[in-house]
């Protein structure tokens, strides 16, 4: 039955061989900075397990809503596929919060002191991660910088769940032919920003070329 339905959406399976977790580059990198931000920002709290639970639950949030693909080629369409598009059908939210970071614990309650670790482990994870996934796109000798393409910007001081996200609508090459600069257009405006800034997301045909690995 699932078979018969996936097949007639023209939906088709890609595995990757066992004990081959080098395959999975892009997931494996994930699961790498989840572990890292985990132990740098928590690791040295004692936190009952009701607050742990759910910090890990806010945590998994921020993991399902992170980008992954173009929902579609529209130059000014800049919504995204994300692992919540899977579970509940959209994107995953968050009521805005009081940035608590700065603010001494002993000055807040319980509550605002779980949230302020949870604030603190978005900011780790969230640039930990789109760090990963600039290297990654080093690696891939064949992607370059497009007008049209999608991409999220690191911005600072964004807040949970949030990624700014941005088309290219042109680039600005040296006069050695590297683009280093480029026009993007946001909900909010178009500005130009450097590529150390923006983190292109792969495309439908980028990810089927780099499925044996990364």
């Amino acid at each position: 039955m699932i078979g018969n339905e996936l097949a007639q959406q023209g939906i088709s399976w890609h595995f990757i061989p066992p004990r081959a977790p080098n395959f999975g580059g892009l997931w494996e990198a994930a699961v790498r900075t989840v572990k890292s931000a985990l132990k740098k920002e928590i690791g040295s709290y004692h936190l009952s397990f009701e607050d742990f639970s759910t910090l890990l639950v806010q945590i998994t949030a921020a993991l399902n809503s992170r980008p992954l693909v173009p929902l579609s080629d529209d130059p000014l369409d800049v919504d995204v596929l994300t692992p919540a598009h899977f579970l509940i059908g959209s994107t995953m939210t968050a009521l805005p919060e009081t940035d608590l970071r700065a603010i001494p614990t002993n000055r807040l309650t319980h509550y605002q002191q779980r949230q302020q670790l949870f604030q603190r482990y978005w900011q780790r994870w969230s640039k930990e991660y789109l760090t990963e996934m600039q290297m990654i796109n080093k690696h891939r000798q064949h992607i370059s910088i497009n007008v049209g393409d999608l991409a999220v910007l690191r911005e600072d001081n964004q807040p949970p769940l949030y990624w700014p996200l941005a088309r290219i609508t042109k680039v600005h090459p040296g006069n050695d032919g590297v683009v280093r600069v480029v026009t993007v257009r946001t909900k909010n405006g178009i500005y130009k920003r450097p590529v150390c800034r923006i983190c292109p997301l792969p495309s439908n045909c980028d990810l089927l070329q780099n499925r044996p690995g990364i």
